[in-house]
C-alpha cells in the first residue's frame, strides 16, 4: 500500500468510490492541478449531431497559457472501470461529436462563460491582448481552428494506457494522474503532476515584460525534442542506429514534433547533432516512445552549456523550436 509520511501523521492511498468524487478532487485542486491560465469548466452538456452519435463529456480546459489559445476535451475516469477500452472509445466519440457538431461545443463553452463572471472576464483580456476581437471570436478559434485535443484524468495510471491511446489516434491526448491520500481523522491530500508541467518551464511561462513575452516560446510553435545522450548511447544509437528510444513526450506535443537533437552530456556539454523525425511510436510494451530519424543527424554548433549560466546542464528531454536551434550559440539562446 503506498504510502505519504509526514511529522503530522502519515497518510494511506484511498481509492475514490465515484467518478462524482473524482470530479470534486478536480474542482479542489484545479488551481494547481492546472495552472494560473487555463481554465476548468466543469460542464455536462450533450454535443453531436441530432440523429447521430452524441454523448457528454465531463468538461473542458480552455488553455490560455501561450499566444495561441488551445482547448482540451476533459474525461474523468476510475480506473475500476476497464479503462483502456472504455477511454479510447469516449475520446474517439468526442472527437467524432465535436467534428459533426462543433457550433453546439461553442455554445456550451459561451453559456458556461457567461455562468462565471471571473472566467469570461479572463477570457475577454485575454481575446483583447492576442489579436482577437471579442470573446465570440476567441471561441471560434478554439472550436474550429485549434486541433482537437484531450485530457484525461484518472485517479490510477492503468500500464499501458498512454501506449493504447498513442496507437489509436493522431491527435494529442494527454494524461493525468490523481492519487488520493487520507489519514486516520479523515482529511485528505492528493499527489498528480500539474498539467504539461514540464513544458511550461520552457514554453509557456507567464511573463509581465512585453518584450520578454515576444521573446517566449509558445507551446504552439514547439516542433523540436532536445534529449541528453551519454557517449556510448548517442554513438550506438543516436548515430548509429538513426533514432531515440525510451522516452516520454507529451500527447499533444506528439504530432507537431519534426526534429530531434542530441546534447552530449559532460564533458561535451553541448548540443552537437540535430535529425529530421520520420516517426514518433510506441516503445515496446511500456508508456515511452521511440523517434525514429528520416535520415543521419547532422552536426550543428556546437550548442554549448554556459558556466555559471541561469541554464543548467540537460537531465531530462526538452522542448524548443528549430529556427531557435539554428541560430543559438549556447543553452543560453534556446531557454
Amino acid at each position: 500500500m503506498s504510502l505519504i509520511w509526514t511529522t503530522g501523521g502519515s497518510y494511506r492511498r484511498v481509492g475514490y468510490s465515484s467518478e462524482s468524487e473524482l470530479e470534486s478532487a478536480i474542482l479542489e485542486v484545479q488551481a494547481q492541478l492546472f495552472g494560473p491560465d487555463r481554465i476548468y469548466l466543469n460542464i455536462k452538456k450533450k454535443i453531436g449531431a441530432k440523429g447521430g452519435l452524441r454523448n457528454v463529456p465531463d468538461g473542458y480546459l480552455l488553455d490560455l497559457s501561450g499566444r495561441k489559445p488551445r482547448l482540451y476535451v476533459v474525461e474523468n475516469e476510475l480506473a475500476a472501470h476497464d479503462p483502456l477500452r472504455h477511454i479510447a472509445v469516449q475520446i474517439l466519440e468526442f472527437s467524432l461529436s465535436f467534428e459533426m457538431d462543433a457550433r453546439a461545443v461553442k455554445t456550451v463553452l459561451f453559456n458556461a462563460l457567461q455562468e462565471r463572471a471571473d472566467a469570461r472576464d479572463r477570457c475577454e483580456r485575454y481575446a483583447a491582448s492576442h489579436q482577437f476581437r471579442n470573446l465570440d471570436h476567441l471561441l471560434e478559434y478554439l472550436v474550429y481552428e485549434a486541433p482537437f485535443a484531450a485530457l484525461v484524468i484518472i485517479d490510477e495510471l492503468p500500464e499501458n494506457l498512454e501506449n493504447v491511446l498513442a496507437r489509436k489516434f493522431q491527435f494529442g491526448v494527454e494524461v493525468l494522474e490523481l492519487a488520493r491520500y487520507q489519514n486516520h481523522g479523515g482529511q485528505n491530500c492528493y499527489r498528480f503532476e500539474p498539467f504539461l508541467a514540464d513544458l511550461s518551464e520552457d514554453a509557456t511561462t507567464a511573463s509581465l515584460d512585453e518584450e520578454e513575452d515576444q521573446g517566449r516560446l509558445d507551446a504552439s510553435e514547439v516542433d523540436t525534442v532536445v534529449v541528453p545522450a551519454r557517449e556510448e548511447g548517442f554513438r550506438d544509437v543516436f548515430l548509429g542506429e538513426n533514432r531515440w528510444y525510451a522516452i516520454r513526450i507529451h500527447g499533444t506535443m506528439r504530432p507537431q514534433i519534426k526534429y530531434i537533437a542530441g546534447y552530449q552530456v559532460a564533458p561535451v556539454s553541448a548540443i552537437t547533432h540535430v535529425a529530421p523525425v520520420k516517426s514518433i511510436e510506441p516503445w515496446r510494451d511500456t508508456d515511452k516512445f521511440v523517434v525514429n530519424f528520416s535520415e543521419p543527424a547532422r552536426e550543428i554548433g556546437p550548442i554549448g552549456l554556459v558556466k555559471g549560466g541561469r541554464v543548467r546542464a540537460l537531465q531530462n528531454l526538452r522542448y524548443t523550436t528549430r529556427d531557435k536551434l539554428i541560430a543559438a550559440k549556447t543553452l543560453e539562446d534556446i531557454w
